[in-house]
């Protein structure tokens, strides 16, 4: 065996000497290759919890719009549009892209921002409207609790860290748009309009929730779109979880043990102790929101702005009190 291992190192050395422009060739092409393997782009910064590593965004063949796409790229590849209240792009950007070029940068998980030349929406009556693409991207969440303080119970807004992944944004929602008393009324009909997510509390309690907008109807104060229009309106928040579900003990609502088994006695004469852990039920609470317009686009009849919605968080299919949640897009 150390015969044969010094006629190859033998073998080599007499190679590379014959050879050495090979050799140094070889050399240089493993370094050029290790060195286009390091990612050269920065991860999108999230507006509400970390990113993973975004990869090289590249447009579509589209030459009327990769000088502007390719710009605004950059921008945000590098952290220069932290400040911007919706997406980089605009919605004839996202759309020259492909599936490959989205995937992994974080911009499937934002809104696509307006780029409003002023005016107004004048809306004739007699005519039936619809809202489509409507796409809601909050920029943090928040959970209102009591705090006893000197002057006696306070409620305020305990901020919190997003723990499950970037899928938070609603998006393809639409509705019909009418006229009603001399105001618009928006009544969401379909579209992404939930989305399961759960957030932790600076003392590492995890609140889950399903943020929606589920049958949504808003009322605006005028009759047209402008720059500073209002709509107001309530919407429905179903139960995070769905009847199917089962808990640690095996108890669930339409399927799975009706109590704890592995507590007979505790439950054989009475069991309000437990009664809500075994009792499931499909909770269906009730949310507001408040959407302002601040960007008109009259001539493409698109609009953009901010919300604030409030909505309770899930009762683990009835065993617990829900909390109120805020999601404001500021």
């Amino acid at each position: 065996a150390s015969s044969h291992r010094d006629r190859a190192v033998s073998h080599r050395k007499q190679s590379q000497q014959q050879h050495p422009a090979a050799a140094v060739m070889a050399h240089a092409l493993c370094s050029v290759l290790a060195a286009a393997y390091v990612p050269a782009m920065k991860p999108l910064n999230a507006r509400v919890a970390p990113m993973q590593h975004a990869s090289p965004v590249m447009m579509a063949s589209d030459a009327t719009k990769v000088g502007a796409a390719t710009l605004a790229a950059a921008l945000v590849l590098s952290g220069a549009a932290q400040s911007a209240l919706a997406g980089p792009f605009t919605r004839s950007d996202i759309a020259s892209l492909t599936y490959d070029q989205i995937k992994g940068t974080g911009l499937a998980n934002t809104c696509p921002k307006v780029e409003g030349s002023g005016g107004t929406i004048t809306l004739s009556g007699g005519k039936n409207y619809k809202i489509d693409e409507l796409c809601l991207e909050p920029t943090s969440f928040a959970i209102l609790e009591e705090k006893l303080t000197k002057s006696g119970l306070v409620t305020e807004a305990v901020p919190t860290k997003v723990t499950t992944r970037q899928t938070y944004v609603l998006t393809g929602i639409e509705g019909d748009l009418t006229q009603e008393g001399g105001k618009l009324k928006f009544t969401e009909k379909d579209g992404i309009d939930y989305a399961p997510t759960t957030v932790q509390l600076p003392g590492g309690e995890r609140v889950p929730f399903l943020f929606t907008v589920k049958s949504l109807v808003a009322t605006s104060d005028s009759s047209n779109i402008a720059e500073g229009t209002k709509f107001t309106g309530k919407f429905m928040v179903p139960s995070y979880r769905t009847g199917l579900f089962l808990d640690p003990k095996g108890r669930g609502m339409v399927t799975g043990y009706d109590q704890a088994v592995a507590l007979p006695a505790l439950q054989a004469g009475d069991d309000s102790s437990l009664f809500k852990e075994n009792n499931k039920k499909f909770d269906v609470g009730t949310g507001s929101l408040e959407l302002k317009v601040t960007t008109v686009n009259a001539e493409l009849g698109e609009i953009g702005g901010v919300f604030v919605q409030k909505q309770p968080s899930d009762t683990d299919l009835g065993s617990k009190q829900p909390k109120e949640v805020l999601g404001p897009s500021f």
